[in-house]
């Protein structure tokens, strides 16, 4: 789960896992699996790493097809 900031500075907790692309234009706007849209204040690179922080710390375990290499939590 990652805690984002709406537009109006609300605080929303999402499931991270659930998070099918995001893009800026130019607020950023996080799609879900669900259908749904986020507007969010975060750029995409903070929201990258708001999820990548999450995930190191859960120690779950990511695959990266770019470079074959699989990166542990610790």
């Amino acid at each position: 789960m990652i805690t984002v900031t709406r537009l109006n500075d609300s605080k929303l907790v999402i499931n991270s896992d659930l998070i099918e692309f995001v893009e800026a234009i130019p607020d950023t706007i996080i799609s879900l699996t669900t259908g749904k849209k986020i507007m969010v204040k975060e750029s995409p690179e903070e929201v990258i790493e708001l999820v990548a922080s999450f995930r190191n710390k859960a120690g779950i375990r990511v695959n990266n097809p770019d470079t074959k290499a699989v990166s542990e939590g610790s």
